[in-house]
């Protein structure tokens, strides 16, 4: 295979790296998936791929530059294209979506967004996008898209096969976040991707939610997989990543549009979430315990109108959420039945246990107040309150209910109730 090891005389030289075949898991569970994937010819008898930094690349001869030319994504090309670390990060996250062909890799999640519809809208093509999808999302659609002629129309999360009526004749993508990013409603992705298909029409998922290890969109019908790594995958709030995973149909278009585009990230970075990928599926289940003995406590104060997260009974879509889904991670809602955004100081300020701030999945947890302004077109976000999204990371559940029940007495005292 051309492994580094394998040069005469201990040549070393970076142009002697190839991409090497992923391994199949051959029906591993993915617990035991993520502990071994992309590490196929990158680790070289280490546990760790080590992290290649490079931009150019040397060739031995016209010859060995001619047949890279030929083949740029066989072996070591240039920067841009990767290298083993970035490489064995990519196979790592396809081997997680039965189905996929590839994927790549972007500097954030709004990065990933945006390559993955780029890759498949023209001027005065249509996409259709869930209502309740994450705001850059929408502000790349309304701004970004609509500068070159591609209109957006927002679908209402609950759709499902009615999202039919909404199609027109140059629809060309569905954009579908399931959950929804601030009200966690579960959209039913068989039945839209099903349509989808029928029609011609690529669907994209943003997985970042989820990740594979609790919903597989490829599997599901999707042409491509988005995850902002950012969040659960590197799982410590120290990186910016995204990554798109896709079908062999959209295989090629996705690799073409994001080298045009000039997506890459660095090899440091790729390392970060390389290790953070380790631990996921330990994390994950953490996250979800955590999270759901916090929504079952919440769901029990007078001060909480409803508990926004998927697994409990009284999420919308939950239905579609235990049929499709096998398990929830630490990302969630509640809405509190009076009050104004201003009046949540009195209950975010002075928490001990969660940070005031964007982002998830990291091992802190965090609580922010949602802001729907100008974010929900097909249906106004209509709560009687606040709405506080909560990420719940790794510290013990009993501390992070005690911390809420002391936000909460303050929240009730600063509205006089």
């Amino acid at each position: 295979m051309g492994r580094l090891a394998d040069q005469p005389g201990g040549d070393r030289r970076l142009s002697r790296a190839r991409r090497t075949p992923p391994v199949s898991p051959a029906g591993d569970a993915v617990a035991t998936t993520i502990v071994h994937a992309g590490r196929n010819g990158y680790a070289e008898g280490i546990v760790n791929p080590p992290v290649w930094r490079a931009s150019t690349m040397l060739f031995d001869s016209i010859a060995d530059l001619d047949a890279a030319l030929r083949a740029p994504d066989a072996a070591l090309f240039y920067g841009r294209r990767g290298g083993p670390t970035h490489w064995a990060l990519e196979d790592a996250l396809t081997a997680l979506e039965p189905g996929a062909a590839g994927t790549k890799l972007y500097p954030s999640g709004v990065a990933a967004i945006a390559t993955a519809l780029l890759s498949v809208l023209a001027a005065g093509d249509h996409v259709l996008i869930a209502d309740s999808a994450y705001d850059p999302t929408r502000l790349f659609a309304d701004g970004f898209l609509k500068r070159f002629g591609i209109a957006a129309t927002y679908y209402p999360p609950g759709i499902g096969a009615g999202i039919a009526a909404l199609i027109e004749a140059n629809t060309r993508a569905i954009l579908i976040e399931s959950p929804g990013s601030l009200t966690f409603e579960v959209e039913d992705v068989p039945a839209i991707t099903a349509i989808a298909r029928e029609r011609g029409i690529a669907t994209i998922m943003d997985n970042t939610w989820a990740t594979p290890l609790r919903f597989q969109p490829l599997a599901h019908g999707c042409d491509m997989s988005v995850q902002a790594l950012t969040k659960y995958v590197g799982g410590h709030s120290d990186l910016m990543m995204g990554s798109v995973t896709a079908a062999e149909s959209h295989w090629a278009r996705l690799k073409t549009t994001t080298y045009r585009l000039g997506q890459t990230v660095s090899p440091d970075d790729a390392a970060l979430a390389l290790r953070g990928l380790r631990t996921l599926a330990v994390r994950l289940d953490r996250h979800e315990s955590s999270a759901i003995k916090v929504a079952r406590w919440l769901e029990t104060q007078p001060l909480v109108a409803q508990v926004r997260h998927p697994a409990l009974p009284s999420c919308p879509g939950h239905e579609v959420f235990t049929r499709d889904f096998t398990g929830a991670t630490g990302l969630f809602a509640f809405v509190l039945t009076a009050g104004g955004r201003a009046d949540t100081a009195a209950l975010l300020d002075d928490l001990r246990h969660f940070g005031i701030g964007f982002s998830w999945g990291g091992f802190e947890s965090l609580a922010i107040p949602a802001d729907f302004t100008g974010c929900r077109t097909a249906r106004p976000a209509d709560f009687p309150g606040p709405v506080i999204r909560l990420s719940i990371g790794l510290e013990d559940p009993d501390d992070l209910i005690a911390d809420l029940a002391a936000g909460l007495a303050r929240y009730a005292a600063a509205l006089g109730a």
